[in-house]
């Protein structure tokens, strides 16, 4: 369609209009929408891309990198068109430009030249993005940028007035080559010589200040600040141990030297587990600390420093009887642990119980354990501050991070698995395999420094041998080494005489190498909390790099599922939170990214389904984690404050927050068949929190004991909710259980929550009012109940019948459509009931479905779905033609569809639609033995275009 050639009145062409219409991009943090994830979807959907843009960086190169390999495959490639202007680009970026072998680049020596657009050409239109964004992290992810998105037919003027220029630029301009890009180094070090001299000299003051010389006045960052408050209003409050929970390489060690200055302790403590620490803790404390350089010293080898105001010790030398006997059991105010994690081991404990400090700190980044241990509860379950990574990230507090799950090799149809045998792990097509995406995918800085995660102590050696022989210089590290071979080795990482150090997991934590700017992860994923403490390696800032770039390789291996977990910090145990991790990773913040090969996202997607998230261990595990934390048995509203499991996992397995805790083996009072039945009903059809009705009802009802109509109005006025009077007569049916099926009633205990009398006044049910009066552990867990649904409730438009993009159960949609019963069971695909008609799709079918109920039903566009009535329907029947003329009939169309039924029972809610009545036309379909059956297909287009990342999740064949 041409906009040129219509009239440019909206009422004049309604849906084309939204289409076509011009878009304004901007990086909006409070949304999560950015310039990035426009340009990746299209790019995603194009048949060729242009891109002409003045500045391009080594970052922003790398979040495209894996949507340009996805492109490659299917053959199809594009064209950018940068320069030299103001010597920004640095020559590093135009060799990453080299290997990207379906983009052709050319440089333009056009005076000025300060372009920025990105063009793609899809079928019959091209999208334009034009505005002040360039290739950059900044611009693309985290800058105020303007941009405005056109799309247009491809006769339309204003692309060839766009094509024309381009490619008068274009012909004018030369090819990148190596050679260009070498005589072009040499101007750049040139015209940056000064820029380099003084970044050189600022290295060497900042290492003359380390030494003592001059040295500057470090003070507390934001966050740190904060911790700092919080750590003294605990102290404050009478605490004497506490618990700091923060992210790898966000500072816990100045954190806490700051909070040591704070207290001025007579003498301090600070326990390690690797020597190697030591002396790096100590000069941190120094820097914060000054004074007497004699004041600090080490407890550890062949340092007996036992006087020293401020001790560094490793648990390994301080542990020993004899050592703590030549100690006073208050010889120290203040006593630090480091890793705080590990003080289970018998080591720790030792030391714990016998000094006794006025104050006492654990610091870990990983508080959650795989034993049976309680780190909580050793600090009296005072987690004075927490930072995780994505806060950490947020506050611009580590290093960013490009992240690639890349796919792993096939090798004569056979896909790495977990049960791959070494041979095949170190053939020559995988390590040919792992070169190439090494080198495609590379690293910040002018050489690498790189950790390679291997599954097995073999298959690290023999790589290392291997990639030695392709020119790489390696070595092997495991658990079989000493301590002074690896502290050799990663200082021969740091000063550059090694590309890569590979190991298993011997670097997990307690290892400092800050350079690092490449972490490879060859081997499965088996906890999420290894997968972080990996990732962690490379997060430190380091003046050599910008950013680290975390290659993952994904075979087929059942643990993949981790990948999402580990990534965002999921722990909620809800596939569908999992899955819309995978689709939408803008929960990342900063100029961080995380990508996925096409191939790599598919093996993710499958072991998503295929797990069980919710067996028997993993909710027992994520029980006792969040009990540990807190100390107590939790509620439900502890799961949703603390960031654990999903009360709706717990509600789906075990029916109420009670049966969870007997499954738990946990010594709760007993409830009555009367009790347990309610809080079943009220946990499974209003604890979701889909309708905000039913929880201000009961919520009113528990702070007074009853409510007048006009109360409960005016109520849900101020909370934004509709009061239409289907909908009251439906939250009616449904606390009284009329609304639900006889089986369902008998389920819910065939008695009424609350009634509304001849008076307008709600109130408790006579039964009701009994339970409450005497039972008052179930009106905890009642209040337990409401209070989860009011925040479950915020992912829901409380003025909105159904909130787009969200997902619903049959049964969600007859009681949020104001149905006057549960008629789910009859719905079947769809249903016109009380002037509204639900459609039902699941849009990937199982192979043994029967061809008369396969409907062909598709996506045609984020915008229109082409529909099929049910089998045996033609033109004339009744239910076709209701629909048909549903906009006549005033009839609301509301699509639902799933993926496929490893989803389970709920569907994602696209909006309302309407048929296309040019559309309309009957069909046949195939029966039992090829016979012809009749169907009717129509166009239904929507009136919210599907968000595209679920539009490229429910159309791709993953």
């Amino acid at each position: 369609m041409d906009l040129s050639s219509k009239d440019t009145s909206y009422e004049v062409w309604g849906d084309e209009y939204r289409k076509y219409s011009p878009q304004l991009l901007i990086n909006n943090p409070a949304t999560k929408e950015t310039v990035l994830s426009t340009v990746t979807e299209e790019l995603l959907h194009c048949q060729t891309f242009m891109f002409i843009v003045a500045f391009v960086t080594e970052s922003g190169l790398a979040t495209l990198k894996s949507y340009l390999l996805d492109l490659k495959r299917k053959g199809i490639g594009g064209r950018l068109l940068t320069s030299t202007y103001l010597n920004f680009n640095n020559p590093k970026v135009f060799k990453e430009l080299l290997k990207i072998e379906n983009l052709e680049v050319r440089l333009t020596d056009l005076e000025g030249f300060h372009s920025k657009g990105y063009i793609f050409r899809d079928d019959g239109k091209q999208v334009l993005i034009v505005g002040s964004a360039n290739l950059t992290a900044q611009a693309l992810k985290v800058n105020y940028e303007w941009n405005v998105k056109l799309t247009v037919n491809n006769d339309a003027d204003i692309i060839h007035q766009v094509n024309n220029q381009f490619n008068e630029v274009w012909e004018a301009a030369q090819p990148l080559s190596n050679v260009w890009i070498a005589n072009y180094e040499i101007h750049y070090i040139k015209h940056n010589a000064q820029k380099i001299i003084d970044e050189e000299w600022a290295k060497i003051v900042t290492e003359n200040t380390i030494k003592g010389i001059a040295a500057p006045k470090i003070v507390p960052n934001k966050m740190q600040q904060l911790a700092l408050r919080q750590i003294e209003e605990m102290r404050l409050l009478g605490s004497r141990r506490s618990l700091i929970i923060s992210a790898t390489g966000t500072g816990k060690t100045f954190l806490s030297a700051f909070d040591v200055q704070k207290c001025n302790p007579r003498r301090m403590l600070f326990i390690v587990h690797r020597e190697q620490i030591l002396s790096k803790a100590k000069d941190d404390y120094y820097q914060i600390l000054g004074g007497n350089p004699d004041d600090f010293g080490i407890y550890s080898g062949t340092q007996k420093h036992s006087n020293a105001r401020y001790l560094f010790a490793t648990i390994q030398s301080i542990s020993r009887v004899d050592v703590l006997n030549e100690f006073g059991k208050e010889d120290f105010d203040y006593i630090l642990i480091d890793e705080v994690h590990k003080a289970g081991a018998q080591s720790y404990r030792r030391v714990i119980d016998y000094f006794k400090p006025k104050f006492l700190m654990g610091m870990t980044a990983t508080p959650e354990r795989t034993d049976d241990f309680n780190i909580y509860e050793l600090f009296d379950h005072n987690v004075a501050f927490e930072i995780r990574l994505q806060q950490a990230l947020e506050e611009d507090m580590l290093c960013p991070f490009h992240y690639f799950g890349v796919t792993d090799l096939e090798l004569d149809g056979q896909v790495i698995d977990d049960f791959t045998l070494i041979d095949q792990l170190v053939t020559d097509e995988r390590v040919q395999h792992l070169i190439e995406k090494i080198e495609y995918y590379g690293f910040s800085g002018e050489r690498v420094r790189g950790l390679i995660f291997c599954s097995r102590k073999e298959e690290a050696r023999q790589l290392s041998y291997m990639l030695n022989q392709c020119g790489y210089n390696t070595v092997a590290l495991t658990g079989d080494d000493s301590i002074e071979e690896r502290e050799k080795q990663t200082s021969a990482l740091e000063q550059g005489l090694l590309d890569y150090i590979l190991t298993v997991d011997i670097f997990n934590e307690g290892i400092d190498i800050p350079s690092v700017n490449q972490v490879v992860m060859l081997r499965q994923t088996q906890s999420s909390i290894i997968f972080i403490q990996q990732l962690g390696r490379g997060l430190r800032k380091h003046d050599t790099k910008e950013y680290v770039t975390i290659i993952d390789f994904i075979g087929n291996y059942k643990n993949n599922y981790l990948i999402p977990i580990a990534l965002s910090g999921d722990r909620s145990l809800n596939k569908d939170s999992i899955r819309r991790k995978m689709k939408d990773t803008s929960y990342i913040s900063g100029v961080s990214s995380i990508n996925f090969e096409e191939v790599a996202k598919e093996r993710i997607f499958k072991a998503i389904n295929a797990v069980n998230l919710t067996e028997f261990k993993k909710l027992k595990d994520a029980y006792k984690e969040l009990k540990n934390r807190l100390g107590r048995i939790p509620k439900l509203i502890d799961f949703i404050q603390q960031g654990s499991l999903d009360p709706v996992v717990i509600v789906n397995e075990c029916k109420t927050l009670y049966h969870f805790l007997l499954r738990m083996k946990e010594e709760v009072k007993p409830l009555s068949i009367a009790e347990e039945r309610v809080l079943i009903m009220l946990s499974e059809e209003l604890m979701p929190g889909k309708r905000r009705h039913e929880i201000i009802l009961l919520e009113l009802l528990l702070s007074n004991g009853e409510v007048t109509h006009e109360q409960y109005i005016e109520e849900l006025e101020r909370c934004g909710c509709r009061t239409e009077e289907e909908a009251l007569i439906s939250v009616k049916r449904v606390m009284d259980l009329s609304f639900f099926t006889q089986p369902t009633q008998e389920k819910y205990g065939n008695r009424p929550i609350c009634e509304l009398g001849a008076d307008h006044v709600y109130r408790w049910s006579e039964f009701m009012y009994n339970l409450i009066s005497k039972q008052a552990e179930f009106t905890e867990m009642l209040r337990d109940i409401v209070d989860t649904a009011k925040e479950k409730a915020k992912d829901y438009l409380p003025h909105e019948l159904l909130s787009v993009f969200r997902k619903y159960s049959r049964k969600d949609v007859c009681r949020l459509l104001n149905w006057v019963n549960d008629e789910s069971s009859t719905v079947y695909g769809y249903k016109t009931k009380h002037q509204t008609c639900p459609i039902f799709i699941t849009y990937h079918k199982h192979d043994e479905v029967e061809s008369s109920i396969n409907y062909g039903d598709e996506l045609l566009s984020p915008k229109i779905l082409k529909w099929f009535t049910r089998s045996n329907r033609t033109l004339q029947s009744e239910e076709v033609k209701k629909i048909i003329e549903a906009r006549n009939n005033n009839i609301d169309v509301h699509i639902f569809i799933k993926k496929d039924d490893d989803e389970g029972s709920d569907f994602y809610y696209l909006g309302k639609a309407l048929p296309d009545t040019d559309t309309v036309s009957q069909t046949v379909m195939s029966g039992k033995e090829d016979k012809e059956i009749p169907v009717v297909t129509m166009h239904m287009v929507l009136d919210h275009a599907v968000e595209p990342k679920l539009y490229r999740y429910l159309v791709t064949d993953l």
